[in-house]
């Protein structure tokens, strides 16, 4: 997936934050004193977020939720009964010691028993790819309160549902260990470099966004798994150039054009370790989804040409691998979606497991709603439609027959909650407050937690109940600490609004003002961009970007778009960047930048645009295609050329590299480096493993051989993000804010 996650930027913000305490800053001046001191101040506008790690227990009935206790200085594991208030210690880390040590337990993350009488705990994490790594696995029993390491160095693990056994991979292969017995039992035995039983290469795993491969059957008795082979897929090498003589790191990295990883579907009869290959037929496609259905032993299998315009849904005996083809999707102007990222929703199939039903989301008829399925395969009944776009499935109640799911009615800018009977009636809409509304839900749809903002209100934290008609229990967080802080401290908040492109083309945006706006004075602006496809931009929301404030408080206007590509607004506006990645994208951010540079207070001749990731690639193509408008850019981890990216991701927007080469040329900032008139900064990791240092490189030979001047900044041991600690990330952020006073000076 190429983006800049916002949680990691939150969370480099927040360990700043850690590292000085907020009574440093108490008396404060009303402005922030420096760059540094405005990043180190990020908390006191980000605030509170509510309770963390929530996991809904016993159906919905209750929730656990992490937090810290500072007197104890423990973490503890506690658990909430919305209909009483009642609030119970589940698990506190200062109570043990890691098995056999006198070492304090501590943990990374934590998961639920399906009867909730077991956790098992994951520590000791060492990261391999972004979202993945190896840990050590712990078992803690509720009732006999004790804590028993299950497995070292495993890559991930699963109490089954039954909660008497755990599954784990370790070292590629599948293993189980018997809670009772306390045995270890290995169930496949294959495994060699690259090669995998229960685990993905690095293209599924980052495009597909899921890092176990494998499942536990509803009734415990089966294991599905993908078996990926990656030892013919070319590699990528990198190093942070330590040493006198650098270690290089290289894993396997399919490029556009080139081969993929081979991968199959087997699945394991636990009790026998008998193993069954599904019979697919994938000559060059993809599996990118399992589900186990409501029938025992019946697994759907989710398959997908390679370029993701055609999807076809299998059902399959787990005992003799033989399948029955049940529906197919196909698309003539654009992907097929199987999850989306930035709308945190990890499935587009949702299989009630008391049910021979199934529900999918498409946008076949040009908006995203759910579309109901027998097992026959047989078109059941529309649920959700309407020219507005279901972004979120939060919970299928079979025994009330309704879905509970998030969408865009309101707004494309916002998002709230309604349910609907299976059948597609009794809509009923839950939250009210205008603004960006996120939810987490029980799986029975009673209780929910509501997290909001809008422009104008900081993060708000509610707990809430459907029934009545739907009723507020609790207010969990107010954040009247942000509301006293900005009131108090300079702060502009985002001002919403629309215009419409020279096509023709309604657009959004968001822009905030510099500090004591004054209409009689023009302003440069920077466009804060990212740009890629299902991505939003600009919402109805809080901004609690520190070093946006900052740039406020600087005299710089900041604004952002909802450019063509994004999501929220139907498949004609999304998709239309189909096969052409980039080009309206940049079409957008010119125009965007051309309005704006119509009101009398900004300096259309001082107008720059930031992006990372995907935003990188677009700043930097933005800047080459339209190299009168934009004075200055700042790109930070490009794709300089499709051809440089992998197979999953590109395919998937621009086709295959055979069928679309103009396009794959055309799109590239190389192709175009000899129109840049602009000032350009670009920032980059050696060790960036998702979008490689070989296309800045690539891109500044370009700009070199057209005689154009570039500024270069490497940080070696960074990885997509750049920066890769708290030193880095303050000089990264005062070496973009240097570069944008060089050249745009407020």
């Amino acid at each position: 997936m190429l983006h800049y996650r916002k949680s990691a930027a939150t969370l480099i913000t927040a360990l700043l934050f850690l590292f000085h305490s907020p009574a440093l800053f108490s008396q404060a001046l009303q402005e922030y004193q420096s760059l540094q001191h405005a990043l180190f101040s990020a908390g006191q506008l980000v605030g509170e977020q509510g309770p963390q790690n929530v996991t809904w227990i016993e159906g919905g009935e209750r929730f656990s939720y992490m937090q810290q206790n500072f007197s104890e200085q423990s973490r503890e594991i506690r658990a909430y009964n919305p209909a009483s208030g009642s609030d119970e210690l589940i698990f506190r880390t200062t109570d043990y010691t890691f098995p056999g040590t006198d070492d304090p337990f501590d943990f990374r993350s934590f998961q639920w028993s399906q009867d909730f009488r077991f956790l098992v705990f994951q520590t000791n994490f060492t990261p391999i790819y972004r979202y993945s790594g190896n840990a050590d696995y712990y078992y803690y029993s509720l009732e006999e309160s004790t804590l028993d390491l299950i497995a070292s160095d495993a890559f991930t693990a699963e109490l089954s549902p039954d909660g008497q056994q755990v599954a784990y991979h370790r070292d590629g292969e599948m293993f189980v260990f018997d809670l009772n017995t306390a045995e270890e039992t290995q169930l496949t035995f294959d495994a060699e470099e690259n090669f995998y039983n229960g685990r993905f290469g690095w293209v599924y795993e980052e495009e597909f966004g899921q890092v176990q491969a494998w499942k536990w059957s509803h009734d415990g008795n089966y294991i599905a798994y993908w078996q990926s082979d990656e030892r013919h897929v070319q590699r990528f090498v990198s190093t942070d150039f330590e040493g006198s003589y650098p270690e290089y790191t290289d894993i396997p990295y399919p490029k556009v054009g080139e081969e993929n990883p081979y991968v199959r579907i087997g699945v394991i009869k636990v009790e026998s370790g008998e193993k069954r290959w599904m019979d697919i037929d994938l000559n060059d496609g993809l599996i990118p989804r399992i589900y186990w259905t409501s029938n025992p032993g019946e697994l759907a299998v989710v398959k997908m040409n390679r370029q993701q315009n055609h999807l076809d849904l299998y059902f399959y005996d787990a005992e003799t691998g033989r399948g029955t083809h049940i529906m197919e999707e196909n698309s003539s102007d654009g992907w097929i979606d199987v999850y989306d990222f930035f709308a945190g929703i990890d499935d587009y199939f949702f299989f009630p497991e008391d049910r021979d039903e199934f529900f999918w989301i498409s946008d076949r008829d040009g908006f995203k709603h759910i579309y109901r399925y027998g097992y026959d395969g047989e078109l059941v009944n529309q649920v959700t439609s309407g020219n507005w776009e279901v972004t979120n499935v939060h919970a299928v109640n079979s025994g009330q027959n309704r879905i509970y799911y998030e969408s865009t009615e309101v707004s494309p800018l916002e998002r709230h909650l309604y349910s609907i009977g299976f059948d597609g009636t009794s809509k009923r809409q839950y939250s009210d407050e205008p603004g960006r509304h996120s939810f987490d839900m029980g799986p029975d749809g009673r209780f929910y937690l509501d997290s909001w903002s809008n422009t104008d209100t900081p993060t708000q934290v509610e707990l809430w109940t459907t029934e009545n008609g739907g009723e507020k229990l609790e207010k969990l967080v107010d954040n009247q600490s942000v509301k006293d802080y900005i009131r108090r401290y300079v702060y502009s908040p985002r001002e919403l609004f629309s215009f419409t492109a020279t096509d023709g083309q309604e657009l959004d945006g968001y822009i905030i003002k510099p500090i004591d706006f004054d209409p009689d004075v023009t302003y440069p602006l920077i466009l804060m961009v990212y740009g890629g496809p299902s991505a939003q931009g600009v919402y109805n929301e809080f901004d609690s970007n520190p070093w946006i404030q900052f740039l406020a408080q600087q005299g710089y206007a900041i604004a952002n778009v909802n450019n063509r590509g994004s999501g929220g607004y139907g498949r004609d506006f999304e998709k239309s960047v189909y096969l052409r990645l980039g080009k309206k994208e940049a079409f957008d951010f010119a125009e965007t930048a051309r309005y704006l540079g119509s009101y009398d207070w900004i300096d259309e001749k001082r107008i720059g645009i930031r992006g990372h990731s995907y935003g990188g690639y677009m700043a930097a193509l933005t800047m080459v295609l339209y190299p009168s408008v934009f004075k200055a850019g700042i790109v930070g981890a490009p794709v300089t050329d499709w051809r440089l990216y992998d197979t999953i991701y590109t395919e998937r927007y621009m086709g295959l590299l055979e069928d679309n080469k103009e396009n794959y040329i055309e799109t590239s900032v190389i192709a175009h480096a000899s129109r840049l008139q602009g000032n350009l900064f670009v920032a980059h990791s050696s060790m960036d493993e998702n979008v490689h240092i070989q296309n800045t490189m690539q891109m500044l030979t370009a700009f070199t051989n057209a005689g154009k001047d570039v500024d270069l900044r490497i940080y070696p041991p960074g990885a997509h993000g750049v920066a890769y600690n708290q030193q880095s990330y303050i000089l990264l952020h005062q070496a973009y804010t240097n570069f944008l006073k060089r050249h745009l000076r407020p």
